[in-house]
């Protein structure tokens, strides 16, 4: 058996011929155990770069992440986060369109809504296509009882106030602490009134003061119901006295239970709706 005898592997060699198509064929020698050493040498310098490959970069996650379920718990963690930031971010940006449209109702409660031809009120035109009854539900009963006695320039001048609510007053009007309005105890749902009738300029959520309205009237007067629950008016929308606008609630996070808190303003300033209003 010659097979096993190193001088005769040693005389063995290989020939490699290209089949190209050429008019000359060249053919390649290599002894066998030259073969075999190009044959070794290329393995370990293939398990080399594997090696460092699978070290140094983060292939070998995406090599291995079948059988390592960490990886994968990762994978939808990361996912998850994703999709929250991205939530939060569409609710950052509905905030930051909220702030604006305050701005913009904060701006307008400024204004006499008689004044029609304002330039504030160019947004508005289009849904305005009739004067609004200046003191709602209250002074028609008044027209009917005495006609004309209330003439056009004293209806300008008067304008009643009526409770939001029908609850317990639980905070009264304190300026000098920061309450520049009074609260309501009410059950979350209950009904929440206008007190006057006017234009809703804002009606949308807060987050300090949760779902929120702002009303305004005629002699620069604007009434805010804050904390609601549920908000029944949209903004630019025309209410009575007396209309139902809202569900009383414990929204944002200015508050420390279920009530209404309830401002009137005018000409910019707060004052005390218990001065003005008329049970």
């Amino acid at each position: 058996m010659n097979w096993f005898k190193f001088d005769y592997l040693r005389k063995i060699s290989i020939y490699i011929t290209p089949n190209i198509p050429d008019t000359s064929t060249k053919s390649y020698k290599f002894s066998l155990f030259r073969t075999i050493f190009y044959v070794v040498l290329y393995t370990c310098v293939a398990w080399l770069v594997f090696i460092f490959i699978m070290s140094v970069t983060p292939l070998k996650d995406f090599i291995f992440v079948i059988d390592n379920q960490e990886i994968i718990e990762q994978r939808k963690k990361i996912t998850d986060l994703q999709s929250k930031v991205e939530v939060l971010s569409n609710q950052l940006q509905s905030i930051l369109s909220t702030n604006e449209r305050m701005k913009f109702a904060l701006k307008l409660a400024k204004k006499d809504s008689a004044k029609a031809d304002d330039p504030i009120y160019d947004s508005l035109k289009n849904t305005i296509n009739k004067k609004l009854e200046i003191g709602g539900n209250i002074l028609f009963v008044f027209k009917k009882l005495f006609g004309e006695a209330i003439s056009t320039q004293d209806e300008k001048r008067i304008l009643f106030f009526q409770e939001p609510a029908s609850g317990v007053i639980t905070q009264n009007y304190n300026p000098e602490k920061g309450h520049i309005g009074i609260d309501f105890g009410l059950k979350i749902g209950s009904p929440v009134y206008a007190s006057a009738g006017g234009i809703v300029v804002f009606s949308d959520y807060t987050t300090d003061d949760g779902y929120s309205i702002i009303i305004n009237h005629d002699n620069d007067y604007v009434t805010i119901y804050k904390h609601c629950s549920y908000l029944l008016k949209k903004a630019r929308s025309f209410v009575r006295q007396g209309e139902m606008i809202a569900l009383s609630g414990n929204s944002g996070i200015n508050t420390s239970g279920p009530h209404l808190h309830f401002e009137i303003w005018q000409k910019g300033k707060p004052i005390n709706p218990i001065d003005i209003i008329t049970k």
